[in-house]
């Protein structure tokens, strides 16, 4: 493991980056419920959807831990399902064999556009102030999810969100906690935000949260019903391109946004503020996106909840490869595993959030070409529910800011491009029929 991952060489040890891989499993677990419930309302088999996601996740999560040697998991991307579901099959009227080809066309042509350095380059474009930003979004994008999650956030028609019931339930049980791996974090005690999750989980039963399972040990479903269910027939049609369009602009961007905002906070950047090995990052969602399409679900993505597991210390691939594994466990142990509920995650998702805010000290606020921008990436992460959509306003306030006050040179030429694309997002392509 020590030459494998080079774990001397970033500072870390076995322990460290199974229980930070263990970590980042327990707080995008969720995604083996989810994901199977949404698109199993397009028609598609709920327990066949279940076996799809896991090994999606195990195979994306396995080509970063040994390609790339980043402590970064991936599965099936929240949003992107939804789109997948609710837009594609039940608005557009299509069907989910339809979606499941524009994913897989997704994937190949990610494939290509990562071999050709293309997505690397957007990476590298970002301005280093904006990539400490993106840290920060994310963090409050996590936190925003796990306090929504737990219900102590709920949404208010006259204000947008309001305070839930922080006296009962679900909400009451994510505050003991949150001040519960708090204390446990103040204390320095290794493993605190998986002790966190596990010991919420404990206290979920009597509230009547959870329950425990009846049998643990179960086996995976079969996705024969979901495998290699392509629709070639609709390949060349203007609402593929529509589909097909909408799942590379979200993806690319989600993703991108993910890579940076995770790596910062690991002070995996290098001193240009570029992430190295970007590309073998970048191949591992596009691979995890082909072979997720093939097995029957929606776009693989790199998750936000990775952070989980670089506060825990992870640096390496092994984060990554013990991440793998807990899905590959979990294809087994879906009851137990299962039984994790909301209230025990939301705690590890607002600390989280709170570690992803350092970066932020980067920034100089002074100069307001380089603050407002990160302002704005910050800020509409949460808002808009969306990593994109916060990458959109920070590049394109960036380069907008830089052009008005003069200093246009300092501004790249793919970044320039970035911004083009971004403004086409918001002013064009929504008259086209792009982004129903």
């Amino acid at each position: 493991m020590q030459k494998l991952f080079k774990l001397a060489e970033h500072k870390t040890n076995v322990r460290t980056e199974i229980l930070a891989g263990i970590t980042t499993f327990m707080t995008m677990a969720y995604i083996l419920v989810v994901n199977p419930e949404i698109l199993s309302a397009t028609g598609m088999p709920l327990e066949s959807v279940f076996t799809a996601t896991a090994l999606a996740a195990v195979i994306a999560t396995l080509v970063m831990a040994f390609y790339a040697n980043y402590p970064f998991a991936l599965a099936p991307g929240m949003g992107l399902n939804a789109f997948f579901a609710f837009t594609v099959v039940l608005q557009m009227g299509h069907s989910w064999q339809f979606a499941l080809t524009a994913v897989f066309l997704e994937g190949l042509i990610f494939i290509g556009l990562t071999f050709a350095n293309i997505r690397e380059a957007i990476v590298d474009s970002i301005p280093i102030s904006l990539k400490h930003a993106v840290s920060a979004g994310i963090g409050m994008f996590i936190a925003f999810i796990g306090l929504g999650n737990a219900g102590i956030v709920v949404p208010y028609e006259a204000t947008f969100v309001t305070l839930g019931s922080v006296y009962t339930g679900s909400a009451l049980v994510a505050i003991i906690g949150l001040f519960f791996t708090g204390a446990l974090l103040a204390m320095k005690v290794k493993g605190a935000l998986l002790i966190g999750i596990v010991g919420t989980t404990i206290l979920s039963l009597p509230f009547g949260l959870t329950s425990l399972p009846a049998a643990p040990v179960s086996l995976p479903p079969s996705i024969s019903p979901i495998f290699l269910q392509f629709e070639f027939g609709k390949l060349f049609t203007f609402d593929m391109l529509i589909v097909l369009f909408t799942f590379l602009f979200v993806d690319m961007f989600d993703t991108v946004g993910t890579l940076v905002g995770v790596a910062s906070k690991a002070e995996l950047l290098d001193n240009k503020g570029n992430l190295p090995k970007a590309k073998a990052a970048l191949m591992a969602d596009a691979v995890g996106t082909t072979v997720g399409a093939m097995l029957g679900t929606s776009t693989t993505t790199t998750y936000v909840e990775s952070a989980a597991g670089v506060a825990e210390g992870g640096r390496t691939g092994l984060t990554a490869l013990s991440a793998a594994g807990m899905f590959a466990i979990a294809l087994f142990l879906s009851p137990l595993f299962l039984m994790v509920p909301s209230a025990a995650t939301a705690p590890a998702l607002i600390l989280v959030g709170f570690f992803m805010m350092s970066p932020i000290l980067k920034i100089d606020f002074n100069d307001y070409t380089e603050g407002i921008p990160a302002f704005l990436t910050v800020i509409m992460m949460p808002l808009t529910y969306s990593i994109a959509e916060g990458i959109a306003f920070g590049v394109l306030s960036y380069v907008l800011l830089k052009l008005f006050s003069g200093r246009g040179r300092e501004v790249s030429l793919v970044t320039y491009i970035v911004g083009f694309v971004f403004l086409a997002h918001f002013l064009i392509l929504p008259h086209l029929g792009f982004f129903v």
